[in-house]
């Protein structure tokens, strides 16, 4: 199974993503949006939630 994706450069790791993760896949480290891929169910809520658009599916 493949997992969201995280832009770096366009991430401001502000954590809306990680309130948005019903599976707690997601965390901030560094500053950037980090995602565990094991925890990943590719809902999609993060993407929706990103104010910046720095998430793909």
């Amino acid at each position: 199974m493949a997992a969201v994706t995280v832009n770096a450069d366009d991430c401001l790791g502000c954590g809306v993503c990680v309130d948005a993760c019903p599976s707690e896949a997601l965390s901030v480290e560094d500053g950037v949006a980090v995602v565990d891929e094991g925890s990943c169910v590719e809902c999609g809520a993060c993407v929706d939630e990103c104010p910046v658009g720095a998430l793909a599916l």
